[in-house]
């Protein structure tokens, strides 16, 4: 999936949880539940979930179904229709406010994979600038076979997502394997960028949908090439991006 995509989707479940929930706190713990629901399931049961998008979004609905239902057993003008009835009827009222809504590594995973990575003399800074800056031109461009050549053919990406985003959940090995789950995630939309900026302390990329920073990608850089990826695209880790 696209960051344009990713960032759509979790705002449309956001949209769903506020209107039925009447406020922006609830939605959000609302959305993190069915995120978790989701990667809950099995990789053999998401895969058979034709529309992933329709799952999650029914599943916000019943999170707020269940949510709602101890306030509505206490009021004594409660609608008296059975569970059943109450439960496709706010299925209805889902579909018709989702047709006028605007359109994960632990810790432990993580310090495995930093392990992993390859000891090497650290390259010198202009060169881990330029190396990036090709990359994200290369991304830029949608060039698969430039932006192979930048990369290790052993290189490994991880993505981030915290289980709050449908993101990947495992690393992606291999040069090409890689690139194609860069261009994927960065594949231009009309309100995407993709910028090289300093990333603790060193040049990475930070692409943003409309003004909001979505995905910060730091690289790994050894023997001239990219060795490592990873893509932080959990809204919890890129709030300190998005403050006014």
């Amino acid at each position: 999936m696209s960051i344009a995509e990713l960032l759509d989707e979790r705002r449309y479940l956001l949209d769903v949880a506020c209107w039925m929930l009447g406020s922006a706190d609830e939605a959000e713990c609302v959305v993190d539940e069915v995120y978790r629901r989701w990667y809950g399931l099995s990789g053999a049961v998401r895969r058979e979930i034709a529309r992933p998008r329709s799952w999650l979004a029914r599943s916000a609905g019943r999170s707020c179904l269940s949510r709602l239902a101890p306030v509505e057993r206490s009021d004594d003008t409660a609608l008296e229709a059975g569970p059943k009835e109450v439960e496709a009827g706010v299925e209805v009222e889902v579909s018709r406010v989702l047709l006028d809504a605007p359109g994960c590594l632990s810790p432990d995973e993580r310090a495995r994979a930093s392990l992993r990575v390859r000891r090497s003399d650290p390259v010198a800074p202009w060169e881990h600038d330029a190396l990036v800056r090709a990359v994200g031109r290369a991304c830029l461009d949608g060039d698969a076979e430039h932006l192979v050549s930048l990369l290790c053919p052993d290189v490994t990406a991880f993505f981030d997502g915290g289980g709050k985003v449908r993101a990947l959940s495992r690393p992606v090995h291999g040069g090409r394997q890689v690139a194609h789950s860069l261009l994927t995630l960065l594949a231009r939309r009309s309100r995407t960028a993709l910028t090289a900026q300093s990333v603790n302390g060193r040049t990475g990329l930070v692409a943003r949908y409309g003004r909001q920073v979505a995905a910060i990608i730091s690289l790994d850089v050894a023997d001239h090439r990219v060795i490592q990826v990873w893509v932080i695209l959990n809204p919890d880790k890129l709030r300190s991006w998005n403050q006014p």
